[in-house]
């Protein structure tokens, strides 16, 4: 079963859910405080009765301080349990503020460890110093076991919706992270080449849009696959959705099958 953790200010959960409903593998929504002891005990959440956690968009916590900062902060009180889920192979993904949430709480990118205290990399304040949100271009660079079923170098029309995506590094993490394949995504322009604004919608580092930890088992990207499931909700015509193969991908892995 697939856990999607919510708390107050996310939006974006019911998408996710119903990505996995239309593929008949169980799903569940799950706040937060059922993993950290704070709600009642008889609502009380195990994270080890999941194969994956997902982690949606939205604005957790009304962004403030910084986008995902509360949520992370919130889930540090499970970190050895967070810890011990990744060593295990589970899946823990996040989109857009979810994305942001993993970077806040130290799984991405998962270089130095599997979790680290202090965030590694930051997804700031776009250049344009405002919210993007129309469908762009990603190029598939790198597999993932939440990417396994797209073909590399494939171009994806996937929607955006953020004010804060800026992936920023140090050149250190940013190195590792190409040394390692670790990034999956990146912004194009229709062409499939790598171009500034606004084919790059955030003035991301070497126009990065999604990345994974070292075993590819962590993954936030900012772009929302879920909202190009079915292919209807493509600004140009298709005969499957985008973002279909990125639940299939999950569904794969978590059931292991070759």
């Amino acid at each position: 079963m697939i856990a999607i953790l919510r708390m107050e200010g996310t939006n974006n959960e019911d998408d996710i859910y119903n990505a996995f409903a239309a593929l008949k593998y169980p799903v569940e929504m799950v706040h937060l405080k059922q993993f950290t002891g704070e709600a009642k005990k008889e609502l009380q959440k195990n994270i080890f009765d999941y194969e994956g956690i997902m982690i949606p968009g939205g604005f957790s916590a009304g962004d403030y301080i910084r986008a995902g900062a509360i949520f992370g902060a919130r889930l540090k009180k499970i970190n050895g349990e967070l810890k011990e889920f990744v060593k295990e192979g589970r899946l823990i993904g996040g989109i857009c503020n979810g994305f942001q949430v993993l970077t806040e709480l130290g799984l991405l990118p998962g270089i130095d460890d599997v979790i680290v205290s202090k965030p590694q990399i930051s997804l700031a304040v776009n250049d344009s110093a405002r919210f993007e949100c129309r469908h762009i271009f990603l190029k598939h660079e790198n597999k993932c076991f939440f990417t396994e079923k797209y073909e590399k170098n494939e171009i994806l029309q996937v929607p955006i919706a953020h004010a804060e995506g800026k992936l920023i590094t140090s050149k250190r993490i940013l190195e590792e992270l190409k040394e390692n394949k670790q990034i999956i995504f990146r912004y194009v322009n229709r062409a499939g080449n790598y171009a500034g604004y606004p084919s790059n919608p955030n003035g991301s580092m070497e126009n990065i849009a999604g990345i994974s930890n070292l075993e590819g088992n962590v993954f936030g990207m900012m772009p929302h696959p879920e909202r190009v499931f079915y292919p209807y909700l493509h600004q140009e015509r298709r005969k499957v959705g985008d973002g279909r193969r990125f639940f299939e991908s999950i569904i794969k892995y978590v059931r292991r099958e070759v």
